[in-house]
This record gives C-alpha cells, sequence and structure tokens, in this order.
C-alpha cells in the first residue's frame, strides 16, 4: 500500500503554511495527485519536501534544490546526485566562511572605532 498524505498534514509535519507547499508544487518541485479537488501527496513527494526543507536551511536556492532533487530521478544510484550535492556544500562552505571572516573583521573593526571614540568622548568631557 502507499502512504498518501494530505496538504494539512505535511504543513503540520514540517512547520509551514499550505500556501509554501502549494508554491512549492508551482515552482515543480513537487507533484501531488488529485482526487477531487483534495491534493495527494505520496511517499515521494514527503521525501522531496523534506530535502527542499533540509536544502533551504542550509542556503541552498530553490533552482539548487530542484536540481539536486532531479538528479535523483535520473539516476536512482544516486552517484550523481551525492557527486553535485558535495559540490554544492563545498560552494556553501566557501561563501560561509568568506562571511565568516568578513565578520570578523568588521567586528575587529568596530571594537576599535568605539574604543577610539569612547577615549575621545573621555577627553572632551575631562577638558570641559
Amino acid at each position: 500500500m502507499i502512504d498518501i498524505y494530505g496538504i494539512a498534514e505535511l504543513a503540520r509535519e514540517f512547520n509551514v503554511t499550505t500556501r509554501t507547499i502549494r508554491f512549492y508544487e508551482d515552482k515543480g518541485l513537487l507533484s501531488p495527485e488529485r482526487q477531487g479537488q483534495r491534493r495527494v501527496y505520496s511517499s515521494r513527494d514527503r521525501v522531496r519536501l523534506r530535502l527542499i526543507m533540509r536544502g533551504k536551511r542550509l542556503g541552498f536556492s530553490l533552482s539548487e534544490i530542484r536540481e539536486m532533487i532531479d538528479l535523483y530521478d535520473d539516476d536512482p544510484s544516486e552517484v550523481a546526485q551525492l557527486k553535485l550535492f558535495l559540490s554544492k556544500i563545498r560552494e556553501r562552505q566557501a561563501v560561509l566562511n568568506q562571511q565568516q571572516a568578513d565578520i570578523a573583521a568588521i567586528v575587529k573593526e568596530l571594537n576599535k572605532l568605539e574604543s577610539e571614540s569612547a577615549a575621545l568622548l573621555e577627553q572632551k568631557e575631562a577638558a570641559r
């Protein structure tokens, strides 16, 4: 028997709105079947939604997520998907490492400016 899920059920499970799920549908990331007017999601859709949420949490764009997810359909062995995923992880790590270095430099500069400004203020107040 194939597990099926309703949109509200998935929304609750993944703590997103039904609108978010419909948005992913519109983008072609999910493809539920219809039973009358009701959307019915398969286990495949549920796994894809889990991957979308993980990808978003890690900072990947929807197009990157789509690219990684769609590779599984083309290569069920997951080799191509894993190679692409490793490449995307390394790119994301490089970006985050650079941002971390930039933030550290800015914090250092702010600390210096704060010290200089506090000393200057103290000097000016003493001269009054």
